[in-house]
């Protein structure tokens, strides 16, 4: 029987035993975008959605979860509050994504193919294609040369200029 492909672990971090993953950054996201609601909040900003209604509709949450979520995205930097008023109305805010709050979607784009790909019954719902060409788009784990790499060829090391808070 063949064994399941990992990534390679390099020097101290080969033996799983003798260290933690101290300042994880798959941790450290999850605490602020690991929620349902947060996911698809974010979703929705992708789709054009801004109004705190339209988020708390669209994803289907109550009005305190709505807020809880875009609270925590807001104050971590992903989404913006923008004043605007309708006439005669109060002022209230709508969410803006920021380039933090951008530069997460291919994050929410790999859980949207994994999705269609493994949770659909035959054709997914939605399609994902560029604009200018129709082409389908797809997020692939991929070196600065543009070449793809499988999970058995991708090696983690400890980033020499990393730094333990407190040191």
């Amino acid at each position: 029987m063949s064994e399941t492909p990992a990534v390679v672990l390099e020097g101290p971090l080969a033996d799983l035993s003798a260290w933690r993953p101290e300042g994880c950054s798959i941790a450290k996201a999850l605490d602020i975008v690991g929620t349902r609601s947060a996911i698809l909040i974010l979703r929705e900003a992708y789709y054009g959605t801004r109004r705190f209604d339209g988020f708390a509709t669209r994803v289907g949450i109550t009005d305190a979860a709505a807020s809880t979520a875009l609270r925590k995205l807001t104050d971590a930097g992903l989404l913006e509050k923008r004043p605007y008023r309708e006439e005669g109305k109060r002022t209230r805010n709508e969410y803006v994504l920021t380039r933090m709050g951008v530069d997460l979607l291919p994050a929410v784009v790999a859980l949207w193919q994994w999705g269609d790909e493994y949770l659909q019954d035959g054709n997914a719902p939605l399609e994902r294609v560029e604009d200018s060409t129709g082409d389908p788009v797809r997020v692939q784990v991929r070196s600065a040369s543009g070449s793809e790499v499988p999970l058995e060829n991708l090696r983690v090391r400890v980033n020499k200029k990393w730094r333990r808070p407190g040191k």
